[in-house]
């Protein structure tokens, strides 16, 4: 049973029992939170606490329809923005994994204040609650690559590691960036448990036709021509979303406390490339056109994931050829 509580009603209405243990996900409708909690009720008997606005981005049907009944019934779901969470939404937990943001590079540049309002200000309020949970083991929270900035603006052989100087080029990576800070103070001055993950682009089933990937195939098969920023030789490093919510997933669990971790694949692309690769697959021409470069573009970016690696171990992660083979036989 599902049960859709609005933020302002407190949580002893919910029914399930309260011996179970607990993660909470906010943003566990969105593409990358969705296949954590999948992956969190198929692989443990935690019971999962959804927070989410219910954004534009957010669709219940990424988990609802990959589920089973018993995994549905040790699932929970709370209508609330971050900034309004309180400690009694949080009740019970031992992890609280924070997917929830804003993260469309482009709408950050035609208005920045929601970036700021859910990255910055509703991070810091979760932390707010957060912190006066005493069943808490971990605070996780999900970054991005794009807070460490154009590598190449040191080398375009260079790779990002968790001490590389942040320099984000964009309204949304500063957002994180300025979240990422915030969570490493409430540690420092609060001693709030928490880990930090960067990881690289992901693609992967469900994700939302705004992202570069999924517009290209929506394009394609509606016949449209496909908008490549600049001349389209921006490198991006790739990962399936389930790679990327195994390794969150197994950081959760582990010793590992107040540390950032990189994640990323080691796969990399030019966004030109990928076009070229789906026209190598269908043989067929791909109509695209080269448009206006967006501002503050950063060229490349490279994680140097040696410490995840070290502390895993090594992996063989999903390709994204396979993916977009996959993709269009559909």
């Amino acid at each position: 049973m599902v049960l859709s509580i609005p933020w302002q009603k407190q949580l002893p209405s919910f029914i399930m029992t309260e011996d179970l243990k607990r993660i909470v996900v906010t943003g566990g409708w969105g593409f990358i939170g969705s296949r954590f909690a999948i992956h969190v009720l198929k692989h443990t008997d935690y019971a999962v606490r959804i927070i989410d606005s219910c954004t534009y981005a957010s669709d219940k049907s990424r988990v609802l329809d990959n589920i089973s009944p018993e995994e549905n019934a040790r699932l929970e779901f709370l209508e609330c923005d971050i900034n309004d969470v309180s400690p009694s939404m949080l009740r019970g937990a031992e992890y609280i994994v924070n997917f929830a943001a804003e993260s469309h590079v482009d709408n950050s540049i035609e208005d920045g204040r929601p970036f700021i309002k859910s990255n910055i200000e509703g991070v810091f309020s979760l932390l707010e609650s957060s912190r006066k949970i005493k069943t808490l083991k971990k605070f996780v929270h999900i970054s991005t690559d794009e807070v460490y900035g154009d590598i190449a603006f040191y080398s375009e052989d260079s790779k990002s590691d968790e001490f590389y100087p942040l320099r984000p080029s964009s309204y949304y990576s500063a957002s994180k960036a300025a979240a990422d800070l915030i969570v490493e103070s409430a540690n420092k001055t609060f001693g709030v448990p928490y880990l930090i993950t960067r990881s690289c682009n992901n693609y992967g089933p469900g994700q939302h036709p705004e992202k570069f990937i999924p517009k290209t195939f929506q394009n394609i098969k509606r016949g449209v021509s496909v908008p490549v920023y600049g001349d389209g030789s921006q490198v991006r490093e790739w990962i399936h979303v389930d790679d990327n919510v195994e390794i969150i997933f197994e950081l959760m669990l582990s010793a590992a406390e107040n540390e950032i971790y990189n994640i990323g694949s080691g796969y990399h692309y030019k966004n030109i490339d990928i076009i070229k690769f789906i026209e190598r697959v269908t043989k067929e021409k791909v109509k695209f056109d080269f448009v206006e470069d967006r501002l503050g573009h950063d060229k490349i970016y490279a994680l140097d994931c040696s410490k995840v690696e070290e502390f895993l171990g090594e992996r063989i992660f999903n390709t994204l050829e396979g993916f977009l083979k996959d993709e269009l036989k559909k």
